[in-house]
């Protein structure tokens, strides 16, 4: 059943001429005034990632799905690419949940027939047919056409644009479950729609969402808190850490209920994209979505003030796009015949990297072998890393040939199996990171892997 996403108020005759409008590339717009041979290294790097992207399976092939990803919207993601989405959205999970004692999970509707505050009313979803046939009634004329159409949206359910809503309605029993003491917050992911810049399409996006409520006194402290902590966690993962910074949005561009706002960004090779926002929204927002109710939102202890709200909104898919070209790396490297090519590796952090472990046969009886890496593969898939089975290829690849393409995928280690293991257990593993090969013993390399994630990871 095919539906549309509308906005709630009906656009004008010419804002509907402009439905076909393209959005500017951003890389021309954000490199305005830089020099001409800057400008085509960025335009180049970018290029080069998006059809890296293609090629390993990150994002679906086709420019119109690569321009989605580059906006920092949800597109068509490859195996690859959804397992690095996996990976960011658990870490950050993790990272918010766990960071506070009073941090609850929750989960709410996408859609509402009733949400009306903060853009939640601004958009609707209605049955393609059921315009159509509005539209293709000859009897109606243009004022009882405006009519129908706004009866129509009004009975249809509205998409979210963000997750806040939701969690202002969780408030109250969520209050309740923590014995009406502050602070504590909400916390989910999901998918949200945004307008698009001029096409006339709605697009969507993966948002992470984290609702703090504390005391009015102490809200610019918690703001200053999350703030530093939102973005060391963004540098952890980064090969570039530099790239991620934070800054004080500026009084003329706070939302309309905020008192103040921190944006953590990331330098694209085009200009700078927001990856999360902040804000210190006060409390009119939790007396609007519970009037009538105002004791339930006191405190135990018999104050009368009501908590503010502070939120910290993320966009996941921007976020993937921003480590993927903070991990792609362009060097130069001579094959084995002297000849210079360019080495693309993707040195993305190593909890994040979707593949943790490529396995490939050497010399030797191929099918011992092969069993070897299948017993090997099963070890790994217990111990949850994720392996690729590299053994199955049937074309003939040479090895330099296979370390250029697990590079690019961003495979922290390539572990080969030949007669050696064979006959005495050694394997030999190359790094990703250092290129280095060494010899080691196959009841080894499991709990190898897992050292160097886990100190990665708490480093």
């Amino acid at each position: 059943m095919l539906t549309y996403c509308v906005r709630h108020v009906l656009p004008t005759h010419a804002s509907m001429l402009n439905t076909t409008q393209r959005r500017i590339a951003p890389v021309l717009r954000h490199t305005r005034g830089r020099c001409s041979s800057s400008r085509s290294e960025d335009v180049d790097q970018v290029r080069t990632l998006l059809q890296l992207c293609q090629d390993r399976y990150y994002i679906s092939p086709g420019q119109a799905n690569a321009d989605l990803f580059r906006r920092g919207t949800s597109c068509s993601y490859g195996p690859l690419g959804m397992e690095l989405r996996r990976n960011l959205l658990d870490q950050w999970w993790h990272s918010v949940t766990r960071s506070r004692a009073q941090v609850l999970g929750i989960n709410t509707l996408s859609s509402s027939k009733d949400r009306e505050t903060d853009g939640g009313g601004q958009l609707r979803m209605l049955e393609s047919e059921n315009l159509k046939q509005i539209l293709e009634r000859p009897e109606l004329s243009k004022e009882q056409i405006l009519q129908e159409v706004q009866a129509l949206l009004q009975r249809s359910p509205s998409v979210r644009t963000n997750l806040l809503q939701g969690a202002l309605e969780q408030f109250v029993p969520s209050f309740e479950l923590v014995k009406r003491k502050l602070p504590f917050g909400l916390a989910e992911t999901g998918l949200c729609f945004q307008p698009s810049d001029g096409s006339g399409c709605l697009t969507e996006f993966t948002q992470t969402s984290l609702v703090w409520f504390c005391s009015s006194r102490s809200s610019s402290h918690w703001l200053d808190h999350w703030a530093r902590q939102r973005l060391k966690w963004w540098r952890k993962f980064a090969l570039s850490p530099s790239d991620f910074s934070s800054s004080d949005v500026p009084e003329e561009e706070l939302v309309e209920v905020a008192s103040r706002g921190v944006r953590i960004t990331y330098s694209f090779p085009w200009g700078q994209e927001p990856l999360e926002m902040l804000w210190s929204r006060g409390d009119a927002e939790l007396l609007q979505t519970h009037r009538g109710a105002r004791s339930k939102l006191q405190l135990q202890n018999g104050r009368k003030s009501i908590p503010h709200i502070l939120s910290v909104t993320g966009n996941m898919d921007r976020g993937v796009m921003a480590f993927l070209s903070n991990s792609l790396q362009l060097l130069k490297r001579e094959d084995s015949k002297q000849r210079l090519h360019q080495r693309k590796v993707l040195k993305l952090h190593p909890v994040l990297a979707p593949v943790k472990v490529a396995l490939d046969i050497g010399r030797g009886a191929t099918m011992e072998l092969r069993q070897v890496c299948e017993g090997l593969l099963q070890e790994f898939m217990e111990a949850k890393i994720s392996a690729w089975p590299g053994y199955l290829e049937t074309m003939p690849t040479s090895m330099e040939q296979l370390n250029a393409k697990y590079d690019e995928m961003g495979v922290l280690f390539t572990v080969v199996i030949s007669e050696k293991t064979l006959e005495s257990g050694l394997l030999q593993v190359r790094s990703r990171d250092t290129t280095i090969k060494e010899t080691m013993h196959i009841s080894e390399i499991k709990n190898f892997v897992l050292r160097y994630i886990s100190a990665a990871d708490n480093f």
